[in-house]
């Protein structure tokens, strides 16, 4: 498969605003492992394999584990994430797939055991921002394969 449209040469305006937040969430504070989970978990449940090899190589240059990464999509059933990881995870999944049903107040309450108000914000922010790379990838078919961790600024 061949990149659709090439989206960053297309519309640079958009990109740069996008690319902006994404900058937000790399210095939010939260800590990178999080953030490369959340991103590659998001990402399975979008289908976006360009995103899906992005986020598992960086985060295996970081240090994550393999079988971490293979056992995400089933994370509920994995015992290797912390109370923490696995918070995130929740809210990830509930607002990515936001159609099918919206935070309950357990889950709310779950989060804000283990996240303080600002870095709930900065969590929403990072599923955010990489619900749309995944949309603009998916969309303009950006090829998945060739990723080499680093290759964009962390």
């Amino acid at each position: 498969m061949s990149r659709f449209i090439d989206y960053p040469n297309v519309a640079p305006k958009g990109f740069q605003a996008q690319a902006g937040l994404e900058q937000y969430v790399r210095n939010s504070g939260l800590e990178l492992s999080l953030r490369e989970l959340v991103k590659t978990r998001v990402s399975q449940l979008n289908g976006c394999a360009f995103c899906i090899d992005m986020h598992t190589k960086d985060a295996r240059a970081e240090g994550e584990t393999e079988q971490r990464l293979y056992l995400l999509s089933a994370w509920r059933e994995a015992p290797c994430y912390t109370p923490r990881e696995r918070a995130a995870l929740a809210w990830a999944e509930v607002l990515t797939l936001v159609a099918h049903q919206h935070p309950t107040e357990a889950l709310q309450s779950e989060l804000a055991q283990h996240f303080d108000e600002k870095e709930i914000v900065d969590l929403t922010w990072c599923i955010v921002a990489i619900n749309g790379w995944n949309r603009i990838s998916i969309g303009c078919n950006t090829p998945a394969g060739s990723y080499q961790p680093g290759q964009y600024d962390r």
